[in-house]
């Protein structure tokens, strides 16, 4: 049930302080959608939680990048992410934040529009009811913080070290969860780690904006033939910067639109990150200015919010005990380890520019396996820097993915306590049980008879 909003100023008046010397059973490195829910399914099993994020809110890409969709939820008609993820849906809908789950063409303008169901919300509340649950579940947290360094003791990381407002803490834990989606806490701590090199090509990054006075029906209501025409004569003139017109409709006037794309950029290079911003927010005038002279439906239109971070979509991945590959995405490969079901879309920018996107036939098992490494006995990595081919990659990163992982990993991470803070003595029977109890769905198995695919 959400709490109302006295209770949610006192609780957050007695959020505990966390300083320098504080030790918590286990550290939430990144408050984003597999962060958060990491954060509350750990808290939720009796942990004593920290979470970080480098932002003021978590949410991560569905609100400081304003990737205002959840994809993953849905393989065609199959729900296959329950537990945590959906109640947290749920409770987005009902705060009014989204009228539910549609059914979306992506990519519409493209040559392969893909068919698929997505819930579209308003980032806003998103982050008020992720609020909500970080109260409720009793963890700690600290916003604007980011981890700067970790410790480490023979195969164990011992604790991190946190830049803030008010200057370095070093903090200890039992476990660590990083769910940064650039695997900080791994690479401090000498995990071993794969696409490291910098300059290295990886898929394009987005800056999305926030468009007012839109006719999204009067949008909606273009064939595809229509739009396909008006995104290449943007192209053509330059005003546009690839052939994608994802809106997202918030209320009844606004649209969030992911429409610019920056190719050539290493994410991982500060020089390269500040020019993203700046060329994004290039970007991001030139296609409004478009929209609003050439789209029917836009004519109207007000520029009322740029993403304060720009998306991304690739970056370091965790080298684990297991890498998953594009054939076990397509052939859903089984795994004893199960812990989470990723829907798709495979979505993968290529360095030629050109865009490979399709839907796998079923959704398909992601293994504990791939969120644990030999070297380091006490972290699991989560999102998208799981270890993961980058075709892979593209198949797990979607929010909805995101969070189904986090769930996971806050379970793992907490069971963990009876084994020595040794994730990867985990039975793996103790864990699906444990997530299965909390309505998540780690295997195919568990899918229920009617949607169970074989």
């Amino acid at each position: 049930m959400t709490i109302g909003s006295s209770e949610v100023l006192q609780r957050a008046g007695r959020l505990p302080p966390v300083r320098s010397g504080d030790h918590f059973d286990i550290v939430v490195a990144g408050g984003g959608a597999s962060g958060l829910m990491a954060t509350v399914s750990a808290a939720r099993q009796g942990a004593r939680v920290l979470v970080v994020e480098t932002s003021g809110c978590f949410g991560g890409a569905g609100t400081t990048s304003m990737v205002a969709q959840w994809l993953g939820f849905y393989n065609g008609e199959t729900c296959a992410v329950g537990g945590l993820p959906m109640e947290f849906a749920e409770r987005v809908i009902a705060r009014g934040g989204s009228n539910g789950f549609e059914n979306y063409v992506l990519a519409e303008a493209t040559v392969r529009p893909l068919h698929l169901k997505r819930l579209p919300f308003n980032p806003e509340i998103v982050k008020l009811v992720a609020d909500e649950l970080v109260l409720e579940s009793g963890a700690s947290a600290l916003v604007h913080a980011r981890i700067c360094g970790a410790s480490r003791d023979d195969d164990r990381v011992t604790g991190v070290q946190i830049e803030t407002s008010g200057g370095r803490l070093n903090v200890g834990a039992s476990c660590f969860i990083d769910a940064t989606g650039d695997a900080v806490v791994a690479r401090h701590a000498g995990a071993p780690l794969a696409d490291v090199e910098a300059g290295r090509h990886r898929m394009g990054m987005s800056l999305v904006f926030r468009l007012s006075h839109v006719d999204v029906a009067r949008f909606r209501a273009l064939s595809r033939q229509e739009k396909r025409a008006i995104a290449l004569e943007g192209m053509a003139t330059g005003e546009l910067f690839w052939d994608v017109l994802s809106v997202s409709p918030v209320g009844t006037s606004d649209a969030i639109c992911l429409m610019s794309h920056l190719d050539g950029l290493d994410n991982l290079d500060p020089n390269d990150l500040t020019r993203a911003e700046f060329i994004g927010r290039y970007q991001v005038s030139r296609i409004a200015g478009f929209l609003k002279r050439r789209m029917p439906g836009f004519a109207a239109c007000e520029l009322a919010g740029i993403a304060s971070h720009v998306g991304v979509r690739e970056s370091v991945r965790l080298v684990g005990d297991y890498l998953l590959t594009e054939q076990d995405v397509v052939g859903a490969t089984p795994f004893e380890d199960a812990v989470a079901l990723g829907c798709g879309p495979l979505d993968v920018h290529e360095e030629d520019g050109k865009l490979r996107l399709f839907m796998p036939a079923q959704p398909f098992e992601i293994p504990a396996r791939s969120m644990t490494c030999i070297s380091v006995r006490n972290l699991v990595v989560t999102g998208r820097a799981i270890s993961a081919t980058r075709e892979a990659n593209g198949a797990i990163r979607h929010q909805a993915t995101a969070m189904a992982l986090g769930q996971a990993a806050g379970h793992l991470a907490a069971h963990a306590g009876a084994y020595g803070w040794d994730v990867r003595a985990l039975p793996h029977g103790t864990v699906q049980k444990s997530l299965t109890a909390a309505g998540a769905l780690p295997s195919r198995g568990h899918l229920p008879p009617a949607t169970a695919v074989s």
